[in-house]
């Protein structure tokens, strides 16, 4: 289930508003006393808390049991009235950390904003509003505005006459509003600050600090932040009065849910690149990160042309045409989204399996967002990291960032895509089998083609399928037959190695390489960059075993998990069976002839 504890849906500001209205009215439960309706366990973590029966039902509804650590930790201190500094990844929970104790201590007979809360985006003001309005939905009365920049205004301005008691806003949006004299705070209770070093990155700390400054001086402010850096730490210390702090690190088991890998390809054959990537990694829903709006552009064109689903999501996109696309990307009407950094926050699609950085990002954060829009909910998903040579050195900062290595791959072969179209294939018969397509009628209407089909044929049924496949083909070409070049600038021995002692890139491409000599054999050995291995220690292992002398032994090409090395021709039977026992580095040499 989408994890609305971290983040929740999209939606409009007119629906938000309205879905409340619907809500029959229910009896109100004092926070003070806690109490859990037939429907509710009393064992329910969140119980435990002293929330009222309204909140715990919508928990219950939604499916969460257990709190998450930052709200374990944040909901306790918030209900007390604290300020509070949480420091805490996205995923990890917070946004419930802080709308379950404002929604708790929420007046509901007062019609003037009591809760504001700043974030940087308008995809995770939406997305906050929404998972306000999904936790409230049993409490009667209570209304959750968004308000953002790209919507209409004088909308905004109606649903804050009519009166609500939460608003959800980008910095720009509420500082027109509070000097239009249009958003009341006069009755704030409660600023929350989301993702304020995002809003730090962007530029809106002035924006912030200004809002700061115009609320009332009793208040309660919530500073959630993904990091900590000085300016940040500076606002807390300013405005906060004696604040909580709370830091959630990520465990280690929940950084693992994405594999994190790079392939180094030269910019012509980026898009050659991608659309092999795609045939093999695809899965249910990808999202591909672009450096630039034109790019987006390029992107989206090439792969429509390859029969991929494609939208795209930039800054020149209207705001009502990015919510329909995110859920044309949620119902999986779409299966590639192409996007550029304006959606890296706040979006939170549960189907995306892989994310693809096309373009190396600005910073190491920008990646970290990024790559955290797949492995949603628990499940496990896919990064992959476009780099060109050029941008190689990018990548120990990266690796820094989310503290664990990047795995090196090679783009996908034709050998790798092929097998993965008949695996394909063969999934979608056997689902279709399982699952018909068509209706009973219909149904009948096929199998009366097939049987006269075949009597006026004389063929047999498996005839028929193979046709039928055929056909289902389109004329296009099941198997993958294109050449295979991607290469980029071969490095010396001494190059390879990376500073910190992070794992070595080698781009070259076993495809792509020349054949061997006149009077040499190759051979494969299944050992490669990942085992550490390095051209002395190959040369030195066979030079020993075999006695010859280190300049007979030809070219040597190292690969991720194995290499290639070529020998002179008419080696021994038992040279070559000694060869097979070597250990190299404590691992067996396993070595091969490989065929011409």
């Amino acid at each position: 289930m989408t994890d609305l504890l971290a983040d929740g849906g999209f939606g409009c500001s007119v629906d938000l508003e309205l879905r409340v209205d619907t809500v029959a009215e229910t009896e109100t439960t004092p926070v003070e006393e806690p109490s859990v309706t037939a429907d509710v366990p009393a064992a329910s973590g969140f119980a435990r808390f002293g929330l009222g029966s309204e909140l715990l039902q919508a928990l219950a509804a939604i499916g969460y049991e257990e709190p998450s650590p930052i709200q374990a930790a944040a909901i306790p201190e918030l209900l007390l009235g604290r300020d509070l500094v949480g420091q805490a990844q996205t995923g990890t929970g917070k946004t419930a950390a802080f709308a379950l104790p404002m929604l708790a201590a929420l007046d509901r007979e007062q019609r003037k904003p009591q809760v504001l809360v700043l974030a940087p985006t308008r995809e995770l003001a939406l997305q906050v509003a929404e998972a306000f309005n999904s936790y409230s939905t049993h409490l009667s009365g209570v209304r959750t505005l968004a308000i953002y920049g790209g919507a209409d205004f004088r909308d905004q301005i109606h649903h804050l006459k009519r009166g609500v008691q939460i608003v959800v806003g980008t910095p720009g949006r509420v500082m027109d509003h509070m000097r239009q004299g249009t958003l009341d705070l006069s009755a704030l209770r409660t600023l929350v600050l989301d993702e304020a070093d995002e809003m730090l990155r962007m530029g809106f700390i002035d924006d912030v600090e200004w809002v700061l400054e115009q609320l009332p001086k009793q208040r309660q402010v919530v500073l959630f932040s993904a990091t900590m850096p000085a300016e940040i730490r500076r606002i807390s210390q300013k405005y906060l009065s004696s604040p909580a702090e709370i830091t959630i690190r990520q465990k280690a088991a929940d950084a693992g849910r994405i594999r994190q890998r790079f392939l180094t390809v030269n910019a012509p054959q980026k898009l050659a690149a991608l659309e092999r990537v795609l045939e093999a990694e695809g899965g249910e829903g990808v999202i591909i990160f672009a450096r630039t709006k034109a790019i987006t552009l390029t992107i989206a064109e090439s792969l429509e042309r390859h029969g991929h689903d494609v939208a795209v999501l930039n800054g020149d996109v209207p705001q009502a045409q990015r919510e329909r696309t995110i859920d044309r990307l949620r119902s999986g009407q779409v299966d590639v989204l192409v996007a550029t950094d304006v959606a890296a926050r706040g979006l939170d699609v549960e189907r995306i399996g892989l994310v693809v950085n096309y373009d190396v990002p600005f910073d190491s954060e920008a990646y970290v967002h990024r790559i955290g829009r797949t492995g949603r909910a628990g499940r496990s998903g896919e990064a992959i990291l476009f780099l060109t040579p050029r941008e190689r050195r990018f990548l120990h900062g990266l690796e820094r960032a989310v503290g664990r290595p990047i795995e090196a791959m090679e783009v996908p072969s034709n050998a790798t895509i092929n097998q993965n179209r008949l695996d394909r294939l063969r999934q979608r018969l056997t689902a279709g089998l399982q699952t018909p397509a068509t209706n009973a009628e219909e149904r009948a209407l096929l199998s009366e083609i097939v049987q006269r089909v075949a009597q006026e044929q004389g063929c047999s049924s498996e005839a028929l399928a193979l046709a039928a496949l055929e056909l289902s083909l389109a004329g296009r070409p099941l198997l993958l037959q294109a050449e295979e070049t991607f290469t980029v600038p071969r490095q010396a021995p001494g190059q390879a190695e990376r500073q910190g002692g992070a794992r070595p890139v080698r781009g070259e491409r076993e495809r792509a390489s020349r054949p061997p000599e006149g009077n040499m054999e190759r051979f494969r050995i299944e050992l490669g960059w990942r085992d550490r291995v390095k051209p002395g220690n190959i040369v030195g292992a066979i030079a020993n075993e075999t006695g010859l002398n280190g300049k007979s032994i030809g070219r040597i090409q190292i690969f991720d998990t194995h290499s290639m090395v070529d020998l002179p021709q008419g080696m021994p039977p038992e040279v070559f069976e000694g060869l097979r026992q070597l250990r190299v580095l404590n691992k067996p040499l396993q070595i091969s002839r490989v065929q011409a």
